[in-house]
């Protein structure tokens, strides 16, 4: 009786052409995968970048709402005179706050800075990943016998770091009115 052979096993054929299969699709899948994660690197730090800018804006512009006398000028410049409205843009802003503090803006070594001291000290607002190119205040109506509610309007351009080597610019335009001096007093 001749004796069969049953085949039980893989040839050394199979088990390579199977191994070199399974490296090929990792390899696929790793690539992607390694992507995927620096993109998501990059989205998270183009959105720590704004969220740090939002915030410095809406603390600039709530701080603005609430706040009186507006200048378009440094608080140590302009020969003690207040140059009020810049239609036409300026690149310092300062104000009365409602502690009757003197508090400026201005833009310094590519990040929003903040005095409220009279400027005499000054404190960076944004964080270092977002490079700050220009920063301009356009205030309307900031003489009290216009008899309009002054306004100011915010445009700030630069950029924020998406990961080494890489930037992405931006362009932000905020707003803020004077509240008027009737709000509190319940008339």
């Amino acid at each position: 009786m001749p004796m069969t052979r049953s085949r039980g096993g893989y040839t050394l054929v199979e088990l390579i052409v199977a191994m070199g299969l399974f490296a090929l699709v990792m390899l696929l899948a790793s690539g992607a995968y390694i992507m995927m994660i620096g993109a998501n690197r990059q989205a998270q730090a183009i959105s720590t970048g704004i969220d740090n800018l939002s915030f410095a804006l809406e603390s600039m512009t709530r701080n603005i709402r609430t706040g009186t006398s507006y200048d378009c000028g440094s608080p140590n410049n302009n020969n003690g005179q207040a140059t009020n409205s810049c239609p036409s843009g300026s690149s310092i802003f300062s104000f009365t706050d409602q502690s009757l503090n003197t508090v400026s803006y201005m833009l310094s070594n590519a990040s929003i800075q903040r005095s409220t001291d009279g400027g005499q000290t000054w404190v960076q607002l944004t964080d270092p990943s977002v490079k700050i190119s220009s920063l301009m205040f356009y205030a309307y109506y900031t003489d009290s016998t216009s008899g309009k509610q002054p306004r100011v309007t915010i445009v700030i351009s630069g950029s924020v770091s998406s990961g080494p080597g890489k930037t992405d610019s931006f362009t932000v335009e905020t707003g803020a009115t004077m509240r008027g001096v009737n709000i509190g007093t319940g008339g």
